[in-house]
């Protein structure tokens, strides 16, 4: 049990890692990002995409 609580810590802190990493983006990459992921819209990292151009209210 102690291994999985640690693997599962170390895929949070991961997954946290590349949100931040998405959010630091500049927009012309964020919109690069997004563009790579359009037609994936399903994954995730296409839905952090197009979460932060929603927040930042920037469109392909």
């Amino acid at each position: 049990m102690k291994r999985d609580a640690e693997q599962n810590a170390a895929v949070i802190k991961r997954l946290a890692q590349i949100e931040t990493s998405i959010v630091e983006l500049g927009n012309e990459d964020l919109l690069d990002l997004a563009d790579i992921f359009r037609e994936k819209s399903e994954t995730a990292i296409a839905q952090c995409a197009f979460a932060e151009m929603a927040r930042r209210k920037i469109t392909l």
